[in-house]
């Protein structure tokens, strides 16, 4: 049953004819992983939580560092040391307690990827180095589950839903084959980033994942969103299927 607070809580939603109540108890139902409790996560999760997503699971292995509050605003001052999935947790628990937390301190890898994305109807990948992102997007495509992938770099960033598990869109290897060689790509450590550039990306995301829960309007999925925010550019650029994409062209085997 309803409650009236609950109504209240999500009338901004409800009123939408595209969500109304249904769809925000579809959104109840829903459960999304978003790896990476950073600059990306944060305002993922904070926005996702406040949509009203019923489950959450948050994969992170790091603690709060002074240098991240920069950008990764679902942390604060005192949460400098603690763990990344316990800060986050808790500012999700405070935002919004209709949403269940679920906390995997961890990194994900070869051997924890399958089992993490298994869990949850969409994954959000807010990672911040090639080789969790080709993992994540190898792992969803096999577990036929929808990514929403993200990177942000000094005052650039980029946006993309795979779902190369369907025959007529291309997976993240059809945009991208192979990760750069080590050392050819700077880190955000490396080259800074401007941190509501996080911001903004990472609610991309949020509202990405929101519309693929929820079959809203036209998906990323067989695009890439580029954003300049110093020319305040929005570049959204069609990707076709590649034949010839070792995970999901033909002949592929899809692992």
């Amino acid at each position: 049953m309803l409650t009236q607070d609950y109504l209240q809580r999500y009338a901004r939603h409800i009123m939408l004819p595209e969500i109304g109540g249904a769809g925000q108890q579809a959104l109840a139902a829903a459960s999304v992983l978003v790896v990476g409790a950073g600059g990306l996560g944060a305002p993922a999760l904070l926005y996702l939580a406040a949509a009203g997503v019923g489950r959450l699971g948050v994969v992170d292995d790091d603690v709060v560092d002074l240098t991240n509050l920069q950008r990764q605003v679902i942390h604060d001052t005192p949460s400098v040391g603690q763990p990344k999935v316990d800060s986050a947790a808790e500012r999700l628990e405070r935002l919004n307690p209709l949403v269940t937390v679920e906390r995997h301190r961890q990194r994900v890898d070869a051997d924890s990827a399958a089992g993490l994305v298994a869990g949850y109807d969409l994954v959000i990948d807010g990672s911040d180095n090639f080789a969790t992102r080709f993992l994540l997007a190898d792992t969803c495509h096999v577990a036929r589950k929808p990514l929403v992938t993200a990177a942000i770099l000094r005052f650039e960033g980029q946006v993309t839903v795979s779902k190369g598990y369907r025959p007529d869109l291309p997976c993240y290897r059809c945009i991208f084959p192979s990760p750069p060689p080590p050392g050819v790509v700077p880190s955000c450590a490396e080259a800074g980033v401007l941190g509501a550039l996080a911001g903004l990306i990472g609610t991309l995301q949020a509202i990405e994942a929101v519309k693929e829960l929820l079959g809203l309007g036209d998906s990323l999925a067989g695009h890439l969103l580029l954003v300049d925010v110093l020319r305040m550019t929005f570049d959204k650029i069609a990707v076709a299927k590649d034949p010839a994409c070792p995970l999901c062209g033909a002949g592929a085997d899809g692992a």
